[in-house]
C-alpha cells in the first residue's frame, strides 16, 4: 500500500500568494482525492521589516519595491480580486506590515502540538482578512489561544526563542533548494512546484507522485 503523498510547503505569513496558493493547493488535493500529508516550512520574505512598521501595506510596498503608489494600488487591487476568486476577502487597508519571525516560531510550536495546519490558517486569516497584528508576542499568543493552545506556554516559548533554530533550519533548507520565492511546494521530495498554480496542476503532480509510489511498491513486492 502507498503512503500519503508528502508535501512540504515553504511560505510566509504575510505573502498574499501563499494564502491564495494554499487555497488552490487544497482544491487540487481534493481533486486528487488521495491521502496527502502537508508540512509548512518557514520563509521570510522581508526579515529586515520592523515588528511595528509605521505605515500602511501600501506605503511599505511602494517604499520596498520603489514603485509609484498608484501602481502599487493597482497591484493590490489585482491580488485582492484573485484572492476573492478563491473565497478569500483580503483587507489591505487594515493589514499590519510586520516582521514574521515570531509567527514562524509559533507555527513550529503548533507543529510540536500537532496543530500546525490550524495555526498556519489562523495566522493567514488574521493578517490578510482581519487586520490583526502577527508580529508581537502577545497578539500571537492570543491567536494561538483561539485554536486551543496554552497561551502562557506560547508566551514563554516565544520569549525564549525556543523554536528559532527550527525557523533558521527551514530558511537554510530553502536556500539549499534554491527557493527564491514563495509559495514553493515540494511534492514527495521530488517535484518542485513554484507559485499559486491552478488546482488542476497540483492534482496532476499529486497523481504522478502517487503513481510512482504505487509502481515502487509493486516492484518491491514482486521481488
Amino acid at each position: 500500500m502507498s503512503d500519503a503523498v508528502k508535501v512540504d510547503v515553504w511560505s510566509d505569513v504575510q505573502c498574499p500568494w501563499c494564502y491564495i496558493g494554499k487555497r488552490k493547493f487544497e482544491d487540487g488535493a481534493a481533486q486528487f482525492g488521495g491521502d496527502v500529508e502537508v508540512e509548512y516550512h518557514s520563509f521570510e520574505l522581508a526579515p529586515d521589516t520592523p515588528v511595528d512598521y509605521e505605515g500602511t501595506a501600501l506605503d511599505y510596498l511602494s517604499e520596498r519595491k520603489g514603485m509609484p503608489v498608484a501602481q502599487v494600488e493597482q497591484m493590490l487591487e489585482r491580488v485582492t480580486g484573485i484572492a476573492s476568486s478563491v473565497g478569500l476577502d483580503f483587507d489591505y487597508e487594515h493589514v499590519h506590515q510586520t516582521n514574521t519571525v515570531k509567527a514562524h516560531e509559533l507555527i513550529h510550536l503548533a507543529k510540536s502540538k500537532g496543530r500546525q495546519l490550524d495555526m498556519k490558517e489562523r495566522l493567514l486569516k488574521a493578517y490578510f482578512v482581519e487586520g490583526r497584528h502577527v508580529g508581537r508576542i502577545d497578539d500571537l499568543a492570543d491567536l494561538a489561544a483561539e485554536i486551543g493552545l496554552d497561551r502562557a506556554e506560547v508566551v514563554t516559548a516565544l520569549e525564549a526563542e525556543t523554536f528559532l533554530a527550527d525557523v533558521k533550519a527551514d530558511v537554510a533548507q530553502a536556500a539549499a533548494y534554491g527557493i527564491q520565492g514563495v509559495p514553493f511546494f515540494v511534492i514527495d521530495g521530488k517535484y518542485g512546484v513554484s507559485g499559486a498554480q491552478e488546482p488542476a496542476a497540483f492534482a496532476e503532480v499529486l497523481r504522478q507522485a502517487r503513481a510512482e509510489q504505487d509502481q515502487a511498491y509493486a516492484e518491491s513486492t514482486a521481488r
